[in-house]
């Protein structure tokens, strides 16, 4: 059951998705289905077409063809945005663009989903409430050092993927892409935000991981992707192939003409 206590098949799926830039074929046929309660991995080399799949799914970019489902409804191109994937409970967090740096946490929390009271003003004290009761819970920053009136600025990278996804989490997403979370991030911090990719999981939603590092993505995805020139030419069990036999395997398609 998902977070919203509906029933479907796939959070989201992609079928026969092409996307052209000009007469650059980014997407080619691109098939994909999303479950609920997973974490998929999505690899391959730069330019191999991760952001490009990443933006189509999410409402940044319309495909060119191809349909879009998302709890196995139909969503019609011309409607399909960024705000509507909001509305069906899709959230992108990305790397150091996620918050607001001057903004203390519990500003960041509301970002455009301000409470009011009943004369239209900010209702600071329930939003504190409620970004304590975020950290605490879904993100379980526990420490001393962290507390609502923190300013983003003063956290660790980890720490700020953190509250992204704790925020993403709040808004009861059902899907919440991660671009990047460990890039630029120390072992310790790494280890927090894989952390946090655990915490979705466990929580019924699921997630996709776009990740660089594959040592970080290979130990918490339960499915890796695997896009080269545009196309999805694998999905692999990462149970079934160690870090460096994927390694191997990624080189090996970049040699292939």
């Amino acid at each position: 059951m998902a977070p919203g206590g509906q029933e479907f098949d796939s959070v989201v799926r992609l079928v026969g998705v092409q996307k052209y830039f000009g007469a650059v074929h980014a997407l080619r046929d691109i098939d994909i289905a999303i479950g609920r309660n997973e974490i998929v991995g999505l690899i391959g080399d730069n330019g191999a077409g991760k952001s490009t799949l990443i933006k189509v799914m999410t409402g940044v970019l319309a495909p060119s063809a191809g349909k879009i489902y998302i709890r196995d409804r139909e969503i019609p191109q011309s409607e399909y945005s960024v705000r509507m994937a909001h509305d069906l409970l899709i959230e992108t967090v990305y790397q150091d663009k996620s918050l607001a740096d001057k903004q203390p946490l519990w500003r960041n929390f509301f970002v455009g989903r301000q409470i009011t009271d009943r004369f239209g003003f900010i209702d600071i004290k329930r939003e504190k409430e409620i970004a304590q009761r975020i950290l605490i819970d879904v993100i379980g920053f526990r420490g001393v050092g962290i507390t609502v009136d923190s300013t983003v600025s003063k956290l660790s990278g980890g720490e700020r993927q953190g509250i992204a996804i704790g925020r993403a989490m709040h808004y009861n997403a059902d899907l919440i892409v991660l671009d990047e979370p460990t890039a630029a991030l120390g072992v310790a911090e790494v280890r927090k935000v894989i952390d946090f990719v655990r915490r979705i999981k466990s929580s019924g939603r699921a997630c996709i991981y776009i990740e660089h590092n594959l040592a970080h993505v290979h130990e918490v995805a339960d499915r890796l992707v695997v896009l080269d020139r545009g196309r999805i030419v694998s999905e692999i069990n990462p149970r079934q192939m160690s870090v460096n036999e994927l390694t191997e395997y990624l080189i090996d398609l970049q040699h292939r003409g």
